[in-house]
């Protein structure tokens, strides 16, 4: 079925299975598709975003349950007290971790993560399981590892842009434009696809 998703500046994209099959204006979509599934979103379509810290966010930190935030929070857990936690890290605590640390980041608009290889063999599979893409990255980017790509430090990066036969993942953000998405941030995310999949709307 064809779905078409529209931001509150009339701008849309139409997607038919993993892939886009049209972009332009919500209303030469609707006429072109007429038999579509229509989703209006508040805020701004854009291509979504890359997060560069993969490696750090996903087997160099633990992402609590939160069951268990009464211990140790909601954050990201690294460094030393993540070394204090080593003992009870076994395969599948890591790989539950990665998946919720993935889900995290497609509630930040994030459809890839770069990454050194994966060397932790529970995250990786977890991760290829989540639809997240995954690139190659050559060494540290630097700045902060951080969920929301605008708190890293560096610049912002997208992945490609979204044209017509080009894989369906975008995000959507509650701003009026690009520049107030870099003002507030990747957590303002009110829905993330990836390969044509709704993966992340917020509640």
């Amino acid at each position: 079925m064809l779905t078409i998703h529209a931001d509150s500046r009339g701008h849309a994209l139409a997607v038919k299975g993993a892939w886009i099959a049209g972009a332009g204006a919500l209303e030469e979509l609707v006429a072109a598709h007429p038999q579509a599934r229509v989703r209006e979103w508040p805020g701004i379509l854009t291509p979504g975003l890359i997060n560069l810290h993969g490696n750090e966010l996903l087997e160099e930190a633990y992402h609590p349950d939160p069951r268990e935030a009464d211990e140790l929070g909601t954050e990201p857990i690294t460094g030393e007290a993540l070394v204090a936690l080593a003992q009870s890290m076994d395969a599948a605590r890591w790989g539950a971790s990665a998946r919720r640390g993935v889900q995290r980041m497609l509630a930040h608009g994030t459809v890839r993560a770069a990454c050194e290889e994966l060397r932790n063999r529970a995250v990786s599979d977890a991760v290829h399981r989540t639809g997240l893409a995954v690139m190659g990255r050559i060494g540290r980017p630097g700045g902060t590892p951080a969920l929301d790509p605008y708190d890293a430090g560096l610049p912002v990066e997208f992945a490609e842009p979204r044209e017509r036969h080009s894989a369906a993942r975008f995000a959507v953000f509650d701003v009026r434009d690009e520049g107030e998405l870099a003002e507030r941030g990747a957590r303002t995310c009110v829905a993330t696809v990836v390969d044509g999949r709704l993966v992340y709307r917020r509640r």
